[in-house]
């Protein structure tokens, strides 16, 4: 089989899935069967297939007819302009995620400052910042040993492994030192609204990361009452949130002590980042 006949294979079926990228995903997921690159294949759609490679294809296909993630299937998506190792242990980076740390990278820039990054999941926050502020360093805190090791694999192979640490604890349990700023993207989904997110979020990435208990503010709570005890005086922490929740997540900063320095909306207008600093 010729690759244009098969990315229109894989692209018929998952149209029929209901999967709207079908065309892009139908490629990439080529090129991960062929391991080359997508440009490669589109400049020689007439390239032959091997068997093996068919086989592999037609699997992804598969599951991604069943919503599994594209990230996933191939290992990696693009966050900051650098490709991350993601995998089911770790939420997928989103787009709005690159708004908090431009706006940071802006207001630390030519600074030498430590970070802390609490769920770091991937590691896409803080490794994206200490690529861009060359002086600072970073520690990074999650739970799940597996999101760890692959934050590691990534700092690893953005050669940035000698200026951050990792740590596999609740930040709870953190007291060694005091930050400049620290960052988060919590969970924010309130739990009965989880069944209302689309298959490929609900059914695929990892249910700790997305869920934010009753009222969708248990983390982002902890998180704050936290940073008291291990941020500077007129230190920043930096908070993603769930839209809706800029009201409510601003009474519990300005009730502990912090004061608004700014808010960041996404492409919709929603309110989706908070900075505030420790007074």
């Amino acid at each position: 089989m010729k690759a244009l006949e098969a990315i229109k294979l894989g692209s018929k079926l998952l149209k029929e899935k209901n999967v709207h990228t079908y065309i892009l995903d139908s490629e990439l997921l080529l090129s991960k069967s062929l391991n080359k690159s997508r440009e490669e294949i589109l400049i020689n759609l007439k390239q032959n297939v091997n068997k093996r490679a068919l086989t592999e294809f037609k699997k992804y296909i598969i599951r991604r007819s069943n919503r599994e993630p594209i990230a996933y299937l191939l290992g990696e998506k693009e966050f900051w302009s650098k490709k991350f190792f993601v995998n089911k242990d770790t939420l997928i980076p989103r787009p709005e995620t690159e708004l908090l740390v431009d706006k940071l990278v802006t207001f630390f820039k030519k600074k030498r400052i430590s970070i802390l990054d609490i769920g770091t999941g991937t590691g896409c926050i803080i490794l994206s910042l200490l690529s861009e502020l060359k002086n600072s360093t970073g520690i990074a805190v999650d739970i799940s040993s597996k999101a760890i090791k692959t934050a590691k694999k990534n700092a690893s192979k953005f050669k940035l492994s000698d200026r951050i640490k990792f740590l596999n604890k609740p930040f709870e349990n953190f007291y060694s030192k005091k930050f400049d700023l620290i960052v988060s993207n919590p969970p924010y989904i309130k739990r009965l609204d989880i069944k209302n997110l689309s298959d490929d979020i609900k059914n695929f990435e990892p249910r700790m990361a997305l869920d934010g208990g009753n009222d969708g503010l248990d983390l982002i709570k902890k998180v704050i009452y936290k940073s008291k005890e291990i941020l500077k005086i007129n230190g920043t922490l930096a908070l993603e949130i769930g839209n809706e929740q800029i009201n409510k997540v601003s009474k519990i900063l300005i009730d502990n002590k912090f004061r608004i320095k700014c808010v960041i909306k996404e492409y919709r207008n929603n309110v989706r980042c908070v900075f505030a600093e420790y007074r």
